[in-house]
Formats: structure tokens, sequence, C-alpha cells
């Protein structure tokens, strides 16, 4: 099963970089706009077309994770996007923040404590990947925030969930 799911993921990490390296940009403007565009790259030289294109690259891909009931275990599509988010973490390191949730099933100290667990294991996972530990910051919410307010199985599962911010 790991080796599935290195597999999954490796071919995801591939998709991506051929996505981010076909990127395109327009290439039609008049004289006027070719003229400022030259005058005001070279004024600022401070501008890196990489990090906006890995920036892009982190905000196409899901920045949401869901479990199943009661459980922390990342599961194969959540390990796929966490392998490419981790690529473009390395790349462009930044901070960033997990915040774990619970649907509302179980007390509220249950469904902290399950949250946590749950925004831990995508922080291993993406410290397992090479990501900085120090650049990742975790929370539980329990089930205090649900995306989805309901007491339907649907509800649930859109409530038992990681968000990478």
């Amino acid at each position: 099963m790991l080796s599935s799911a290195l597999k999954q993921s490796l071919t995801l990490a591939v998709i991506m970089a051929a996505l981010v390296g076909c990127s395109s940009t327009s290439t039609t403007t008049d004289s006027a706009d070719a003229d400022s565009a030259v005058s005001s790259a070279a004024d600022s030289s401070a501008v890196d077309t990489t990090d906006t294109m890995a920036d892009e690259a982190v905000e196409a891909l899901d920045t949401v994770f869901y479990f199943d009931f009661d459980k922390s275990m990342l599961k194969p599509e959540a390990r796929a996007a966490l392998t490419a988010h981790a690529e473009n973490l390395k790349a462009a390191p930044k901070a960033v923040r997990l915040e774990g949730h619970a649907d509302e099933r179980g007390t509220r100290e249950y469904n902290m404590a399950l949250g946590e667990r749950r925004a831990k294991a995508v922080r291993d996972y993406l410290v397992l990947q090479g990501v900085d530990a120090s650049m990742i910051e975790t929370v539980s919410y329990g089930e205090e925030y649900p995306a989805v307010v309901g007491a339907t199985e649907a509800a649930y599962e859109m409530n038992r969930r990681v968000e990478m911010k």
C-alpha cells in the first residue's frame, strides 16, 4: 500500500511540475505596453517569477483534506496532494497553519483531541516529505467551526477535515 501511495504521489508531483512548466502568458502587447514593461522590469530587479508560479501552483492544489469517521489516518488522495504541497513548500518556504476539525459527534474534548491528531498527521506527512517543521503550526478547532451545518452524513463528511492556510 505504501508503494502504491508513493507511486501516486510521484505521479502527481511530475504532473504538477509539467503544469507549472507549461503555463503561458499573453504575447500580444502594443508597443507602449512593451516599452513600459521593459522599463519597469529593469527598474525592479526584485521581481521573482518563480515564486509567483509556485504560489499559483499551491493555490491550485487542494488545501482541505478529509478524513473517515473517528480516524486521523490520511487518505491516499490527501497524501498525493500533500506531496505536491511539500514540493512547493520546499521550493518556496513559507509558514503554514494546519487547522484540524471534527464533526459534531462525540464530546467536545474528544473532538478537540481528534482534530489535533488529524492536524498532526498532516504535519508529520509534510515533515517526512522534507518540509521544515518549524514552518508548520497546528491547531485544533474540534467541532467548533463546521464547514457545513447539519446532522446528516454528508455534512459530517465535510466537517471531518484539516484545512491548510
